[in-house]
């Protein structure tokens, strides 16, 4: 078998398995990035062209969780707008610095996160409402948060799906409706990230639709799976793989 044909079959593996992951939970990129890099791309340029992936595996999810009624639209307006302002910032930054010091910073954060939902009682199962985002000054917060993880996300974006659904839990929202608002939030903020990413060069279109083709079909069974299972299931996976990938990315290098 030809290295190209090995190049094409892991790709595609790895977008498969990290779509199905970003669905259900986030961190599918903790899969996708290092096997960018195995396949020979600069780490800038992988960090880059991740998130052509991600962003056709959002497409799948997105209208997944749409077409089963599952994206509360108060909510997805109150984070956007934040989001994409921070994303200007990330994005910039990721040309700017180097990432591996970030990831260890980003081990504490994700441990955090999974100590915050064991903590959080389980919000109830999805009875037909779901809370309005809060008015005042906590709102002026959670549009802080926002702020926040789009500067994340497009500075690296490894992980910021566990951040999402422990900020929308934390808020009362179920787990499934938390990935359903993350979902197209992410699609968003990702597509944003792509535009600027094109004017420094760092994209690799090849390697990243080719990641793509798996991704989107993952994207689609994930959800499949949490409506199927559960919300209980979801923190289940949500929690291993936080810890996992916080194992990882602490035994990095």
């Amino acid at each position: 078998m030809s290295d190209t044909v090995v190049t094409t079959v892991l790709l595609v593996g790895a977008g498969f398995f990290s779509g199905v992951l970003n669905a259900v939970a986030g961190g599918g990129s903790l899969v996708s990035l290092p096997l960018l890099i195995f396949v020979g791309l600069p780490a800038t340029v992988a960090n880059a062209t991740n998130r052509i992936a991600l962003f056709v595996g959002g497409i799948g999810s997105t209208h997944s969780f749409a077409k089963r009624d599952l994206i509360p639209g108060s909510w997805f307006k109150l984070a956007l707008p934040p989001a994409l302002f921070g994303v200007v910032f990330g994005t910039w930054g990721a040309t700017q610095i180097g990432d591996v010091a970030f990831e260890r910073v980003l081990a504490v954060v994700l441990l955090a996160a999974a100590g915050l939902i064991l903590w959080q009682p389980l919000p109830p199962e999805y009875s037909g409402q779901v809370p309005e985002p809060p008015a005042g000054a906590k709102r002026w917060w959670l549009a802080v948060a926002f702020f926040g993880l789009g500067v994340y996300s497009g500075f690296i974006q490894a992980g910021v799906g566990f951040l999402f659904v422990a900020l929308f839990a934390s808020q009362g929202i179920d787990l499934i409706r938390a990935n359903g608002i993350k979902a197209p939030l992410i699609l968003m903020f990702t597509g944003l990230a792509i535009v600027l990413f094109t004017f420094t060069g760092l994209l690799n279109w090849v390697a990243g639709l080719t990641m793509a083709g798996g991704q989107f079909f993952g994207a689609k069974l994930g959800v499949r799976l949490q409506v199927l299972k559960g919300q209980k299931w979801v923190r289940s996976v949500l929690i291993v793989a936080i810890v996992a990938f916080s194992i990882r990315l602490l035994l990095r290098g």
